[in-house]
């Protein structure tokens, strides 16, 4: 009888004990992380129990520490972040969408959508999450969820087109941009306001895409072929369609393409090929862009590409981390198994004296007349 007694007051007493210790892991403080969230809703390979891996950028990319986030087992959708507030926001298959503070490590609040959540944006000033409801809707009500962004709170919906997926917020914190079936959407971000939506775009379907810091264009994923549509958001036409070529046939490369990310100077456009195993890159100095190679990936997946804040590093769904500038693999992420890890998930946290400082966007864009 005792035995019985102890044993439940024991347990309790070692929850306490252990419990404390692995909450007493030093805070991070200065320095560039990589906040990967994990699992990918839309790729298996990589992926790692549910919650967020942290790799030092300054320190090889090699792995730090995991924070288990149980809610990340729906599936991550979006992973996207504000300078402004200090903190990230995921979005799940199953429609939860929520704000997680990196300096507490710490989930702050969450939401329950019955459409939605696919890769939702935040506004610079941190006042206003647009939410797609979802690339697998189709419905005359698919299109933007809009959330206060301080509790979670819907304010707004905003219907748009079939398949709402892909969405950025400007730097300059004029525009909002939603991606969805053959179409670009652009929105004023203070209130939502649909200012020019442009069609047919993007070949088929609804892909990725990236835009410079002017606004002036957007690169859009082709849904057929490895390539892109240039988008001068000026007169809302498409003025060029670029295809990427096989290295050794020379021919398109007849499938789709599923990410696109501009280096910060925007001189260089870079797409995935995840069925290829390869970054295609194009020079943004000429018009129409063009090709200036490839690199090859060791794995395939779902597809995406951005950058590290400083331009330096190269990242995609795969391990692999690319030297911008020689275009070299430099590292793999391997996360605390030692496996490989991956995800199309991922945003650059910056610290300095255990403070977020900065954080950069999900997608590539461009960031040459960033204030």
């Amino acid at each position: 009888m005792k035995r019985h007694i102890l044993f439940p007051f024991l347990s309790q007493v070692l929850l306490l004990v252990f419990g404390s210790v692995l909450h007493a892991e030093k805070p991070i403080s200065d320095g560039r992380f990589l906040y990967m969230s994990t699992p990918d809703g839309a790729q298996r390979a990589g992926s790692s129990d549910p919650g967020i891996l942290v790799f030092s950028i300054d320190d090889g990319h090699k792995f730090v520490r995991r924070i288990d986030i149980p809610v990340f087992s729906e599936g991550m959708r979006g992973f996207t972040g504000c300078t402004g507030t200090g903190c990230l926001y995921f979005s799940t298959t199953g429609g939860t969408l929520g704000c997680f503070d990196p300096a507490s490590e710490k989930v702050k609040w969450q939401s329950k959508f019955k459409q939605g959540c696919d890769r939702s944006c935040i506004t610079p000033d941190g006042k206003r999450i647009y939410a797609p409801t979802g690339w697998w809707w189709r419905s005359e009500k698919d299109g933007f969820i809009v959330v206060d962004a301080a509790n979670g709170k819907k304010i707004d919906q905003i219907a748009v087109n079939k398949r709402a997926h892909n969405s950025i917020a400007s730097l300059d914190g004029k525009y909002v941009y939603l991606g969805t079936e053959i179409t670009l959407t652009q929105f004023r971000a203070s209130d939502g306001k649909i200012l020019q939506t442009i069609s047919p775009v993007g070949e088929s379907g609804v892909f990725p895409f990236t835009v410079n810091s002017a606004n002036t264009r957007a690169y859009v994923c082709l849904g057929e072929h490895a390539g892109f549509d240039v988008v001068n958001l000026e007169t809302g036409k498409v003025i060029d369609r670029v295809f990427a070529t096989d290295p050794k046939s020379g021919k398109k490369v007849k499938h789709r393409t599923h990410g696109a990310g501009m280096n910060p100077d925007e001189t260089e456009l870079w797409i995935s090929d995840q069925r290829g195993k390869k970054l295609f890159i194009f020079d943004l100095t000429k018009s129409p862009p063009a090709p200036k190679g490839h690199v090859d990936l060791s794995t395939g997946g779902h597809g995406w590409v951005t950058f590290s804040l400083d331009g330096a590093y190269a990242y995609c769904h795969t391990p692999d981390v690319f030297d911008a500038k020689t275009k070299k693999r430099i590292a793999s992420l391997t996360g605390p198994d030692g496996k490989p890890f991956a995800s199309s998930k991922f945003i650059e946290v910056q610290f300095t004296d255990g403070k977020v400082s900065k954080i950069s966007n999900e997608f590539g864009l461009g960031r040459v007349n960033e204030k």
